[in-house]
């Protein structure tokens, strides 16, 4: 099986960090072309997304075909993949379970069962042999938004998000219950 282009999924965090040097180093092995895809997702401007996306690409230190699409993460992915004959894509993995992956869900996941192609998922906590770090370029920090409102945070999801989230599971849980004593 012969691999001629390789697709990076990323999302900018540390997840996609590991997985893009993953990524680098499979499509420097085998010769193959690298697309780094990111996707925004609705009703955020995806001016500021761009500027980290070629930031992404240069850190690279390669060729690479950037890609910004815009809509759900896991389907345009998918569509991505499809449109340009990818044959391996490479993912990053949060490892969320429980709450935070019922409700953000997993777009690993998605792409793992969907995906026309062969898919590589690297978890977040893997960790390149002590070899290979020496050659890694360290990536530079840099701030990422909020998943929900798109604010300007370090973490996946900002506080206030966060705490509107539990806020509102627990009134949903809360009328559940009401709704349940009423019918009694």
């Amino acid at each position: 099986m012969a691999i001629r282009n390789v697709m990076l999924a990323t999302d900018f965090s540390p997840a996609a960090e590991v997985a893009a040097e993953v990524a680098r180093g499979l499509a420097t092995e085998v010769k193959a072309r690298l697309h780094v895809v990111h996707v925004v997702p609705p009703l955020t401007d995806p001016a500021f997304e761009a500027e980290r996306l070629e930031r992404e690409v240069s850190r690279l230190g390669m060729p690479a075909e950037a890609a910004l699409r815009r809509g759900r993460a896991a389907a345009e992915l998918l569509a991505y993949a499809r449109e340009q004959g990818i044959d391996v894509i490479v993912v990053g993995s949060h490892g969320r379970t429980g709450f935070s992956h019922a409700i953000l869900g997993s777009v690993a996941e998605q792409v793992v069962r969907l995906a026309p192609c062969l898919v590589l998922s690297v978890p977040a906590t893997y960790a390149l042999r002590p070899s290979e770090h020496a050659a890694v370029p360290q990536p530079s920090p840099v701030s990422r938004g909020c998943l929900v409102c798109a604010g300007d945070t370090e973490e996946l999801i900002c506080s206030a998000c966060r705490e509107r989230i539990r806020g509102e599971a627990l009134a949903r849980k809360m009328d559940v219950e009401r709704a349940g004593r009423r019918g009694a």
